[in-house]
């Protein structure tokens, strides 16, 4: 009937596109950010190192008080090899600078206006933040941020990883 080819084809559907969508979880490899069209410019040398890639909104009243902790581990850890990566998800380019200009970034932000990563990724609450190793796979994962607590998380993790690509 009908009926069973529609529900056949919204199954078929629905497996699809959930297939697509794959959630990353901690040991995965982060994808190459260069594989989307992500306007803005990539740090040239985060190959390598420990990057923190955090998705953020202009909407988002906690990413709006992430970024001083961002900006901060950013200053901390650079020297060691650490690197903050803010990836955008508004579809607006203007609502994404006018949230930069009220909320600076000392870190590189792109934009993923077409939000072709953030569903690569399944990306579903902002902020998320992926903690990636010097190897690409990706460590510690973080959705929403809960003030200093977050930060400290942050803190420790990243030292972590630092230690341990150091001790290499």
């Amino acid at each position: 009937s009908f009926l069973r080819i529609i529900i056949v084809a919204a199954v078929a559907l629905a497996v699809i596109t959930c297939a697509d969508a794959a959630e990353l979880k901690v040991g995965d490899v982060f994808p190459d950010l260069t594989q989307f069209s992500l306007a803005g410019e990539l740090p040239r040398e985060h190959r390598g190192k420990v990057v923190l890639v955090d998705f953020w909104a202009s909407w988002c009243a906690p990413c709006k008080s992430s970024f001083p902790a961002l900006n901060e581990l950013s200053s901390k850890f650079a020297k060691r090899g650490f690197v903050v990566i803010g990836i955008s998800v508004d579809e607006s380019k203007a609502a994404m600078q006018q949230f930069l200009k009220s909320t600076p970034a000392q870190f590189s932000v792109l934009h993923d206006a077409q939000q072709k990563l953030v569903q690569r990724l399944n990306v579903e609450a902002m902020p998320t933040s992926f903690l990636i190793d010097g190897t690409g796979r990706v460590r510690f994962i973080h959705s929403g941020f809960d003030g200093q607590k977050t930060r400290d998380a942050y803190a420790r993790e990243i030292e972590n990883l630092l230690s341990a690509a150091a001790a290499k």
